[in-house]
């Protein structure tokens, strides 16, 4: 009986992932993001995730002050072949505000992403990626049913040790700064 190799996988590093970008291969109008060695397509932005995305910056500059640094749609490189684009990150000051180089999980104190039509794929692989590389808060704003799903204690098996989902009438806070304060209905009232 004879053997058939079959065609395998071809996963992207995060290396050539930023090499296609140097080189125009990927343009910024390519609304992608490397997923596990997958470029992926993320979908286009609608005005609920747009605003939602805006209160939160507002919300999250504003508590936060010099405590932290906000970085909207900026890449988090995790490992080698991963290298998610998440709506907003919430990192650890640092002298130069991330402009010499991408920050690192370690740095991270919230990755949050708006969801409306991937709700499955962020609270799935990308949950799992996230929490893979130590990301120690994920959280995860719930368009259609109006409540933030939030994510603590990373294991490296791609699962978060602690659960919570938030409502209407909740508030929510990021552990490493529980002074910022985030009433959960406002966020989705029109």
């Amino acid at each position: 009986m004879s053997t058939v190799d079959l065609p395998k996988r071809m996963r992207i590093s995060v290396e050539r992932y930023f090499k296609m970008a140097e080189t125009g291969v990927l343009t910024e109008e390519d609304r992608v993001e490397l997923i596990e060695g997958d470029i992926l397509n993320m979908s286009p932005i609608g005005p609920p995730h747009g605003g939602i995305t805006g209160r939160l910056n507002k919300l999250l500059i504003l508590a936060a002050g010099d405590s932290a640094v906000l970085l909207p749609g900026s890449t988090l490189p995790l490992g080698d072949y991963s290298a998610p684009q998440p709506d907003i990150l919430l990192l650890a000051p640092r002298a130069d505000s991330y402009l010499s180089r991408h920050p690192l999980p370690s740095e991270v104190l919230l990755v949050i992403e708006i969801s409306d039509s991937s709700l499955a794929f962020d609270r799935g692989l990308k949950r799992a990626v996230y929490a893979k590389h130590g990301i120690a808060e994920y959280w995860v704003v719930d368009v259609p049913h109006s409540r933030v799903h939030r994510y603590l204690e990373p294991t490296r098996d791609g699962w978060y040790a602690q659960t919570k989902i938030f409502s209407a009438g909740d508030t929510v806070a990021p552990q490493a700064l529980p002074a910022v304060q985030v009433a959960v209905g406002p966020l989705f009232s029109p």
